[in-house]
């Protein structure tokens, strides 16, 4: 195994023993990477088995999280929100209007609830933030966050998932106020906010990461990627994002960054590409290694496996080739059109991708010589729309949401 992966697996157990209850937007500190074993390397012809689907759900595109026995996931009901909660077996239990939702263009909710012990932390598609009892549903506290920071949100509202260290949770109005904002976990009170950027908003969940003796999260706004001391809200180093030529109009940009000993790899879609930054080793200054025109990602997200980044790369809004380049170099390893481009997990070796145009979900070897195609099948539950919810695996199951369902796989090797 290479040292970078070592230094992957160390942050992921270090994740799992210092918030062994929380469950989260991609996986393990939001890396895409699952540290479940004991599955299988390949599918049935017509998939793995199905254990249970749910088709009473409103339409959303959020992923999944998890509780005490609990699923839980979001949709859209009329002008709100909601937080849908499912026993293991996809029984729904009950639902919780959770804030103002979305209502302009795409009016389906997107933000994966944060889950921490019988707590559910949430923000709606206009930034209204909630703490909800996971077991009853009960509002324990609102926070009009956007709108009390004066913050701004795209042409698509917030897709934020909020993120969690201790005592206290973050979030990112942006706009001429604040960029980052840091709450009383318990209470919903603020606690500090940083300066503002005066930048636009992206619809990017940022990442913690612990680097030169600093808890910092790393994040991504239109013009900037930016970094924030977690303890005091202090800008500690901004990389600017580069428009492409002749490119009139607003960037979008939705992918949660990628970190690993200091580096971090932020990719964008629309041709913006990607780039690797090296942080400073005082933590308060950052310069770019290295850019990539392949890897441009639209909103499906990256992983890292061995020291190669795989995703999918977008050549228009309906279309995208799946992708390998190197983490060191930002080499082309190779580029394969399969279907369509979407959204991609790991989870020992294998990749997961999940085609956004059609729903043909492709099971992997994550082998950076050739796109390794091992099986595929196609989900066909859920009303029509676009497959953009992120797969994500817990104790041997692959849940699947697409629109109004959300579908478990039993992935397990027997």
């Amino acid at each position: 195994m290479k040292v970078i992966n070592l230094v992957l697996l160390a942050v992921l157990i270090f994740s799992k023993v210092c918030n062994a209850q929380i469950s989260e937007w991609r996986e393990e500190n939001r890396t895409g990477v699952s540290s479940e074993t004991g599955l299988l390397k390949s599918w049935p012809a017509e998939g793995p088995t199905l254990l249970w689907s749910n088709l009473e759900l409103t339409k959303g595109n959020s992923s999944v999280s998890f509780g005490k026995n609990m699923i839980y996931t979001t949709g859209t009901k009329d002008a709100n929100d909601i937080l849908y909660t499912l026993d293991m077996s996809g029984k729904l239990l009950w639902q919780t209007a959770m804030g103002r939702a979305w209502t302009q263009s795409y009016p389906e909710s997107r933000a994966t609830p944060t889950v921490e012990g019988d707590k559910v932390y949430t923000t709606s598609g206009y930034g209204d933030l909630a703490c909800i009892d996971g077991i009853t549903g009960k509002i324990i506290w609102t926070y009009k966050a956007r709108e009390l920071n004066k913050g701004t949100y795209g042409m698509w509202g917030i897709a934020e998932s909020l993120l969690i260290d201790g005592d206290v949770l973050y979030f990112t109005p942006r706009g001429p106020e604040t960029m980052t904002i840091a709450i009383e976990k318990a209470t919903g009170d603020l606690i500090w906010k940083s300066v503002s950027l005066n930048d636009k908003p992206g619809y990017v969940s940022p990442i913690l990461i612990n680097y030169a003796g600093k808890k910092t999260i790393v994040n991504v706004s239109l013009g900037n990627v930016f970094a924030v001391d977690a303890s005091n809200g202090e800008i500690l180093w901004k990389v600017a994002i580069e428009k492409p030529a002749g490119y009139n109009w607003d960037l979008i940009m939705c992918v949660t960054p990628l970190h690993a000993n200091g580096m971090v790899y932020v990719t964008g879609g629309y041709d913006v590409g990607g780039m690797m930054i090296k942080i400073g080793e005082d933590g308060k200054s950052a310069t770019v290694v290295w850019t990539d025109k392949v890897l441009d990602v639209h909103h499906g997200g990256v992983v890292l496996v061995d020291s190669y980044i795989y995703g999918s790369n977008w050549l228009n809004n309906a279309d995208g080739n799946w992708c390998c380049i190197d983490w060191n170099t930002g080499e082309k390893k190779w580029e394969e059109h399969w279907n369509c481009k979407g959204s991609i997990i790991s989870a020992e070796g294998m990749l997961y991708i999940y085609d956004e145009k059609r729903g043909n979900l492709g099971l992997l070897k994550a082998n950076p010589e050739k796109f390794d195609l091992v099986s595929s099948f196609k989900i066909t539950q859920g009303d029509s729309g676009p497959f953009w919810a992120h797969p994500i695996i817990y104790n041997g199951v692959l849940y699947i949401r697409h629109s109004n369902a959300l579908m478990a796989y039993d992935i397990k090797a027997k």
